[in-house]
């Protein structure tokens, strides 16, 4: 029984690999982070395996137990980083040597943006451009789809408003 429980997990996890490679990219800048990240992700899914809700899509218990994971360690590797190191702000890798042309310039502003959010807002705007529902991100965040609305309508404005500053400067 054992043997099955642990093939089903490793099954569920290779399938599935991307949404915590994703969540490690956007809560991390360091590769080593990111792996260690990963290991704590598949650590507390393992651990919260059994009570899996299967009235939920799996992807939605990943990505929310993922997402809690990585704010966590996100917070906790930042307290630790300002007492040692300055913080570093801009999660994702883009310099401005390795950005040749405007489309790639302007996802590199869009990344800066989303980078700086908080951490609710950053979760927010990774699950929507991933192309989830409202109510998926409902189900995962664990706000009312109205709230996600509202919230991801705020954060596309405030992202458009921001982009455009940084655009014309």
């Amino acid at each position: 029984m054992d043997k099955d429980r642990t093939a089903n997990f490793l099954v569920i996890i290779e399938n599935n690999k991307g949404i915590l490679f994703k969540v490690a990219n956007s809560y991390c800048r360091n590769i080593e982070d990111r792996k260690d990240l990963v290991q704590e992700i598949i650590l507390q899914l393992w651990k919260a395996f059994d009570n899996y809700n299967e009235k939920f899509k799996i992807s939605t218990w990943i990505y929310r137990i993922s997402l809690n994971v990585a704010i966590s360690f996100y917070r906790k590797e930042n307290s630790r980083k300002r007492i040692s190191n300055p913080l570093i702000t801009d999660i994702f890798n883009f310099s401005e040597t390795e950005i040749s042309d405007e489309k790639e310039t302007n996802l590199g502003i869009l990344n800066q943006i989303i980078s700086e959010l908080n951490d609710l807002n950053k979760a927010l705007m990774l699950l929507y451009l991933e192309e989830k529902s409202y109510k998926e991100i409902s189900d995962i965040i664990g706000i009312s789809e109205t709230n996600v609305a509202t919230k991801i309508g705020r954060i596309k404005s405030k992202i458009k408003k921001e982009f455009n500053q940084l655009k014309s400067q």
